[in-house]
C-alpha cells in the first residue's frame, strides 16, 4: 500500500463531499422503521426547545403585569416544555445509539465477509493489518457519527431554520443585521473544509499503516526478536506512528482555528445585535421579553452554527472512513465464481487436469511461474512434485485450488475447468497439508475439526491417532481440549504438523495436496506419518511437493520441474537413470550408493 503523499496514493479517489456518506445507505434501508422513529423524536426535542424561548417571554413580560395564577400557569408550562425535551432526548439518543451500533455490526461483518473470500493477488496489494485498521477503526468512527454526529447534525439544522423564522417574527430588523454575518461564516467553514476532508483522509491512511507495521511484527515476533531486531521495529512503528501524529495534528489545527473563526464571528454579531436591541427597548420600540426571546433564539441559531463547523469535521472524517470500507466492500477480484456455475457430484473421482498453463503472479509479472505446463493426473495417481526452489511446485498447487487462474490454458478437475465451478465447492473436495502449519488460537481438538465441522470427537480422535499425534495430544494439560496459543505458539513445530496432517485425514476428501506436509518432523515421527500418509493416499488422487527425496520415492510417478517447465518424469529409478536434474537432486541426498542404483 503506498504511503501518504507517494504518486501511487495520490491516484487513489479522494472524498470531495459529505455525499461519501451514501455509502452508508444500504447499510441504514433494512432499519428504516428505527430511522423514522429517531427522525421523529429528533423533530419533536427540536420544536420543544423553539417553544422554550416562548415560554420565557411570557414569564419575562408577565412579571408586571400578569395575575400570580397566570404567572404560575407560564411557569408549569416551560416546566411541561422541559420534560417533554427531556423524554424526547433520552428516546432520540437510544434510538439512534442503537441504530449506530447495529449499522457498524452489519458493516464490518458485510467488510469481513468480502474480504475473507479475496484471492491472494488482493493481499499482495494491501496489508492485513489495514485491513483490520479499516474495520475497526474507521467503523469506529462511523458509528460516532451514525450514533451521534448525524442526529446532533440534524437537530442543529432544525434549530437553525426554526430559531431564524422565529427570529424573523420577532424582529426582522434584527434579524436582518444577524443575517449579513452568514456569508463571514460560511466562507472559512467552505475553505477549510476542504482542506479538512484532505487531511482526515491522510489521518486515517497513516493510522491504517501504522496497524499494518504493528501486525506484521507482531506476526513475527520471535523472528524479530531472534534476529535482535526490536529496535528497528520500534523505530519503524514510531516513525509512522509520527507521521500518524503530525497528519492528525495538521488536522487538530485546522480544525481549532475554523472553530475560533466561527465562534469569534458569531458571538461578535451577537453581541452587536443585543446592542442595537437595547436601544430599542430603551426606545420602547419592543419589550423586554422580546428582546429577550430574540436573544435566546439568536443563541441557539449561534450555537447551531457553531456545533455544525465541529460536526462538519467529524462528517468529513466519516466521509473518508466510509470511501475506504466501500473501497473493500466494492473491490474488484481477479478471481470470481461464474454467474452460472456447474454441478458438482457429492464425491469427485479426482481427475487432475493441467492444459497447457502459463501464469504469471500479479506481484511479479515479468517472471512466468509456469511456462506451457500440461499434467495429466488420473483418478486414484499419487504423483509427486520436484524440483528446485522457485521451479513451479507450490504455483501447481495454488492454481489448483484457484486461488489464481492462470493466464494461458486451463485446470481441470474431472474434466471441468476450475472456472466454470463454484470455488467452494470445488475445494470441499481437496485436503490440504501446507508447508507452514496453520494452527488457529482455540483448543487442539477444534484444530483438527476445522477439516471437517461436524466430526465427532471419536472421529477427530481417529484423525490424530492416524498423523501421530495422539501421544502428544493426550500428555497436554486438558488433553484434546488444551489452548494451544496463537498461531500455536504452545507447540512444537512438528506436533503442529502433525495436527494439520490430522486435521486433512479428518476432511476424507478425494483429492489430497501435500506441500512440505513432513518437512517440520523428526525422523521418527516422519517415519509414522509418511505410513499414515500412504494410507491416506490410497483412493485418493495425490499431489506430493518434497524437498526430500527419500518421502517421494514410493509415488506411482514423479514429475520433475525447472524454471517453470516439466523437464522430466517417471519412476524414482528411471529418473535416476536419466542421469538429468533429478539424478543430480538425488546424488545431492543419497549416499553413494543409492546414487549409484
Amino acid at each position: 500500500m503506498a504511503e501518504p503523499g507517494d504518486p501511487e496514493n495520490q491516484e487513489r479517489p479522494k472524498s470531495r463531499e459529505i455525499g461519501a456518506l451514501k455509502g452508508l445507505w444500504p447499510f441504514l434501508r433494512p432499519y428504516k422503521p428505527i430511522l423514522a422513529a429517531a427522525i421523529l423524536a429528533l423533530m419533536l426535542t427540536a420544536g420543544v426547545s423553539l417553544v422554550l424561548p416562548l415560554a420565557v417571554r411570557r414569564v419575562v413580560d408577565g412579571f408586571e403585569n400578569s395575575a400570580d395564577a397566570l404567572l404560575d400557569s407560564y411557569f408549569l408550562a416551560a416546566l411541561a416544555v422541559a420534560v417533554l425535551l427531556a423524554l424526547g432526548t433520552g428516546l432520540r439518543y437510544y434510538l439512534v445509539t442503537r441504530l449506530g451500533e447495529r449499522v457498524v455490526a452489519d458493516i464490518r461483518e458485510a467488510v469481513f465477509a468480502r474480504v475473507i473470500g479475496m484471492s491472494p493477488a488482493f493481499y499482495e496489494k494491501i496489508m492485513t493489518g489495514e485491513v483490520l485498521s479499516r474495520i475497526t477503526t474507521d467503523t469506529t468512527l462511523i458509528l460516532s457519527v451514525i450514533g451521534s454526529s448525524v442526529s446532533v447534525a440534524l437537530r442543529n439544522v432544525l434549530i437553525f431554520a426554526g430559531g431564524l423564522a422565529m427570529m424573523l417574527l420577532t424582529s426582522p430588523k434584527l434579524t436582518g443585521l444577524v443575517l449579513l454575518l452568514v456569508p463571514a461564516v460560511v466562507v472559512p467553514i467552505i475553505v477549510l473544509g476542504r482542506r479538512m476532508r484532505v487531511l482526515s483522509r491522510e489521518n486515517q491512511d497513516w493510522i491504517a499503516r501504522s496497524s499494518g507495521n504493528a501486525s506484521e511484527a507482531l506476526l513475527s515476533v520471535q523472528t524479530v526478536q531472534a534476529f535482535s531486531h526490536e529496535e528497528p521495529s520500534r523505530q519503524s512503528f514510531h516513525e509512522v506512528t509520527e507521521q500518524s501524529y503530525i497528519s492528525a495534528k495538521k488536522r487538530i489545527g485546522t480544525r481549532a482555528v475554523l472553530t475560533m473563526i466561527v465562534i469569534t464571528l458569531i458571538f461578535s454579531g451577537v453581541v452587536g445585535v443585543l446592542w442595537i436591541g437595547a436601544r430599542d427597548v430603551r426606545a420602547d420600540a419592543m419589550s423586554v421579553g422580546a428582546l429577550v426571546q430574540f436573544l435566546i433564539y439568536a443563541i441557539m441559531v449561534a450555537g447551531a452554527v457553531g456545533a455544525l463547523s465541529e460536526i462538519w469535521s467529524e462528517l468529513q472524517r466519516a466521509a473518508g472512513a466510509t470511501e475506504r470500507l466501500v473501497e473493500l466492500l466494492t473491490a474488484e477480484d481477479d478471481v470470481n465464481d461464474p454467474a452460472r456455475p456447474r454441478a458438482l457430484p457429492e464425491r469427485i473421482r479426482g481427475e487432475i487436469t493441467f492444459d497447457d498453463v502459463s501464469f504469471r503472479y500479479p506481484a511479479r509479472p515479468e517472471h512466468l511461474a509456469l511456462d506451457h505446463v500440461t499434467l495429466n493426473v488420473r483418478p486414484g495417481e499419487t504423483v509427486a512434485l520436484v524440483g528446485p526452489s522457485g521451479a513451479g511446485k507450490s504455483t501447481i498447487i495454488q492454481l489448483l485450488q484457484r486461488f489464481f487462474d492462470p493466464d494461458e490454458g486451463a485446470v481441470k478437475i474431472d474434466g471441468i475447468d476450475l472456472r466454470e465451478l463454484e470455488r467452494t465447492a470445488f475445494r470441499r473436495q481437496i485436503a490440504l497439508v501446507p508447508q507452514d502449519a496453520v494452527i488457529f488460537a482455540t483448543t487442539a481438538r477444534e484444530n483438527i475439526r476445522f477439516g471437517r465441522l461436524d466430526a465427532t470427537d471419536a472421529e477427530v480422535e481417529a484423525a490424530a491417532r492416524a498423523a501421530a499425534a495422539h501421544e502428544f495430544l493426550s500428555k497436554l494439560p486438558e488433553g484434546y481440549d488444551s489452548y494451544v496459543g496463537e498461531r500455536g505458539v504452545m507447540l512444537s513445530g512438528g506436533q503442529k504438523q502433525r495436527i494439520a496432517i490430522a486435521r486433512a485425514i479428518l476432511r476424507d476428501a478425494p483429492i489430497l495436496l501435500l506441500d512440505e506436509a513432513t518437512s517440520a518432523l523428526d525422523a521418527e515421527s516422519e517415519r509414522l506419518v509418511q505410513e499414515a500418509v500412504e494410507k491416506m493416499a490410497r483412493g485418493r488422487t495425490t499431489l506430493i511437493i518434497a524437498h526430500r527425496l527419500a518421502t517421494v520415492k514410493k509415488a506411482d510417478r514423479i514429475v520433475v520441474f525447472d524454471e517453470g517447465r516439466i523437464v522430466a518424469q517417471g519412476s524414482h529409478d528411471e529418473l535416476v537413470s536419466e542421469d538429468g536434474l533429478y539424478a543430480r537432486l538425488a546424488r545431492l541426498q543419497f549416499t553413494e550408493g543409492l546414487a549409484a542404483e
